[in-house]
């Protein structure tokens, strides 16, 4: 698997490898042991990542006002990875503020999911990298 640029099934097959060997009590990587701590929190994919064939042929789009689960756990990944590095400056006790006003890592999670989703929703709309002190800015908003 390309580690930077994974295509769909690489992406899907790696949810789904991980979470069996969650399942299995199999020794995790750092990165299944962080994709199974959100898989865990998201019981309405496991049906789905018990079902690799499933899931490699599923197709989500807002149209139909799916959420794609795949882009949902990459995010919750993404976002953690971004807490314990603290990159983009800010966002770990951003996000630690935030988990305590919600009394929820999950819940927190969510909300900055959405932060970023804006800043790269904007990134992409106008052709430009996306803005990091925006991103952290608008999760600080939320406290």
């Amino acid at each position: 698997m390309s580690l930077f640029n994974p295509s769909r099934e690489e992406v899907r097959q790696f949810f789904c490898d991980a979470w069996r060997k969650h399942q299995a009590s199999g020794i995790l990587t750092p990165m299944e042991s962080i994709a199974a701590r959100w898989m865990v929190e998201h019981p309405e994919y496991h049906a789905l990542l018990n079902d690799p064939q499933q899931a490699q042929q599923a197709e989500y789009t807002p149209e139909k006002g799916q959420t794609n689960p795949f882009l949902h756990l990459s995010m919750h990944m993404s976002i953690t990875e971004q807490v314990q590095i603290d990159q983009p400056p800010g966002i770990r006790e951003a996000s630690r503020q935030l988990t305590v006003k919600l009394d929820s890592e999950h819940e927190a999670q969510h909300k900055i999911m959405e932060c970023l989703g804006q800043v790269l929703w904007s990134a992409q709309r106008d052709g430009t990298p996306p803005d990091m002190v925006t991103y952290v800015e608008l999760i600080k908003r939320l406290l």
